[in-house]
C-alpha cells in the first residue's frame, strides 16, 4: 500500500484534529463469553437498517436492541414495529430511547455497546467517528463515505479504533462469502500465477423513486430520495458497484495508480433521478501495469450481471454473489470450483463473525481501511467519469471538494438545487472539472 501515502493523506484533512481528541475516550466493555447481553443501536432505519438489525439479532449472541435513531420518525417506527413482531423481548427501544432527527445519532450510540451504522453513505464518516470517540464496537454497511473528505475521516476514526482495539466490520460482505474466501485464496497462494486483467460488473435495473409531495422542503425530499444525490450517496458506481470493486482490490491486494472512464445518463433521464448518471465504465490501473475493467449500468428491460472474473499468468477466475468461485489453468482445465451449497448467507455470517469475537472479549476486526479505500476507488472512478480525465490517485487524495451540505436542518439548503423546471444539474465531461476534483 506503499503508493496510498496513507499517513500524508489522513494528515491533510482537519478530521485528524478531531481524531486526535478521540484518542482519550475510553475503550468500550469487553464481553465474557455469553454471560452478558450485548447492547446494539440502530442509526439509520430504512430497508438496510432493518435487514441488519436481523442480523445482528439472530447472531447467535445475547444480543438487545435498545435505542434507535433516524431522521425520519415514520421510518424509526415502520422498522420499530417490524423488529418489535419478530423478536420480541429482543428489542428493549422505549420511546425514551427512540431518537429522531439529524443529531439523532449521538444518543443512540450513548446507550449501545455496538452500533449499528445504516444510514446513507454521506452521513457514514461523522456516524463513525462519534462511535469511535464513544468507544463503541462498530458494523457499518457501504460504502462508508460520498467524498474524498469523508474517506480521511473514516481513515482517521479508524486508526483510533485500531488503538483503542474496536471491532470493526464494514458491510462488504463477499468478504464473509465462502466462495470468494475460498476462491480468492487460492489465487493470493498462487494457483492462477499473476492477476494481469480482470471484469467487474453490476449490471441492474435500478432502483426505487419516491415521488416529490407537496409541502416537502427541498432537504426532506432530497433526503427521502437520497440515492439520487451525491452528497448522500456518491452515485451508484459508490453505493453499489463498491462491491465489485472492492473485489478488484482485494484480488490485487492493492489500489489502483490510476482510473480513467466513461459514463452518462442515456435512460433514467428525468428530474426525479436527480443528479447521478445511469452508466460507468472505468479502467482501473495498478501499479504493476495491470488493468482491470469496471462496468456499472441501471439499465431497466435489458439482461442483469453481477460478477467478477480475472486473468492470470496462469490461469483464470470466475466468482459471483450466487455462489460460483471456479479456477481454471491455462489450458482451460477446471482445478477448483466451490461448492454453492456450502456458502452461508454472508449477511449473517458478517454479524455472526463480528458478535462473536465481541462476546469473547476478542479483537479481530479492522474492516474500516479497506472500506474506506475501496470507497475512495468508487469515488475517484465518478470523478474520472464525470470530468473525463484519467484521474491519478496520487492527484485525488489532494482533493477537498466537500459535497455536504453547510449546515443540516430541514429548511437548510443542499448544495445542489433544481432548476426552476425541477431538474438538477448534471456533469458534462470537459466541464466545470474544478466542481468534482
Amino acid at each position: 500500500m506503499e503508493n496510498i501515502k496513507r499517513r500524508d493523506f489522513i494528515k491533510s484533512s482537519t478530521a485528524v484534529v478531531g481524531a486526535t481528541a478521540l484518542a482519550s475516550s475510553s475503550v468500550g466493555k469487553v464481553f465474557a463469553a455469553g454471560t452478558d447481553v450485548i447492547k446494539i443501536a440502530l442509526v439509520g432505519c430504512g430497508g438496510r437498517g432493518t435487514g441488519a438489525a436481523f442480523d445482528a439479532l439472530n447472531s447467535g449472541q445475547n444480543v438487545q436492541l435498545v435505542a434507535m435513531a433516524d431522521a425520519f420518525k415514520d421510518n424509526l417506527d415502520s422498522t420499530y414495529n417490524t423488529l418489535k413482531e419478530k423478536f420480541g423481548d429482543k428489542i428493549n427501544v422505549p420511546d425514551s430511547r427512540k431518537y429522531v432527527g439529524f443529531d439523532a445519532y449521538k444518543a443512540a450510540i450513548k446507550d449501545a455497546d455496538v452500533v449499528l451504522l445504516v444510514t446513507p453513505p454521506g452521513f457514514r464518516p461523522a456516524h463513525f467517528e462519534e462511535a469511535v470517540n464513544q468507544g463503541k464496537h462498530v458494523f457499518m454497511e457501504k460504502a462508508v463515505a460520498a467524498d474524498i473528505p469523508g474517506v480521511r475521516r473514516v481513515l482517521a476514526a479508524a486508526e483510533i479504533a485500531k488503538k483503542k482495539k474496536l471491532n470493526v466490520v464494514v458491510g462488504l460482505q463477499r468478504r464473509y462469502q465462502a466462495n470468494y474466501r475460498e476462491t480468492i485464496k487460492r489465487i493470493h497462494d498462487g494457483s492462477i500465477g499473476d492477476v494481469v486483467s480482470g471484469q467487474v460488473y453490476w449490471n441492474s435495473g435500478g432502483v426505487w423513486v419516491r415521488p416529490r409531495k407537496p409541502g416537502q422542503t427541498e432537504m426532506e425530499y432530497q433526503m427521502r430520495n437520497w440515492y439520487y444525490f451525491n452528497w448522500l450517496c456518491g452515485d451508484h458506481i459508490v453505493e453499489q458497484h463498491v462491491h465489485n470493486i472492492d473485489i478488484a482490490n482485494w484480488v490485487k491486494g492493492k489500489y489502483p495508480v490510476s482510473i480513467q472512464g466513461t459514463g452518462s445518463r442515456a435512460h433514467r433521464t428525468g428530474k426525479e433521478y436527480g443528479e447521478i448518471y445511469d452508466n460507468f465504465a472505468l479502467e482501473m490501473t495498478y501499479d504493476d501495469g495491470s488493468v482491470v475493467y469496471s462496468q456499472c449500468r441501471h439499465f431497466e428491460g435489458i439482461p442483469n450481471r453481477v460478477d467478477e472474473q480475472f486473468q492470470a499468468t496462469k490461469g483464470r477466475a470466475y466468482v459471483s454473489a450466487n455462489g460460483q468461485g471456479i479456477l481454471w489453468d491455462a489450458k482451460g482445465k477446471e482445478i477448483f470450483r466451490h461448492d454453492p451449497k456450502g456458502n452461508p448467507n454472508p449477511y449473517q455470517q458478517e454479524h455472526k463473525e463480528l458478535f462473536e469475537a465481541i462476546a469473547k472479549g476478542e479483537y479481530k476486526f479492522e474492516n474500516a481501511e479497506y472500506g474506506a479505500y475501496s470507497s475512495l476507488t468508487g469515488i475517484i472512478g465518478r470523478i474520472a467519469c464525470y470530468t473525463g480525465e484519467v484521474i491519478s490517485w496520487d492527484r485525488a487524495l489532494k482533493s477537498n471538494i466537500d459535497l455536504m451540505p453547510e449546515l443540516l436542518s430541514w429548511d437548510a439548503k443542499p448544495k445542489i438545487l433544481p432548476n426552476a423546471d425541477g431538474f438538477y444539474p448534471v456533469a458534462i465531461p470537459g466541464h466545470d472539472v474544478a466542481k468534482y476534483i
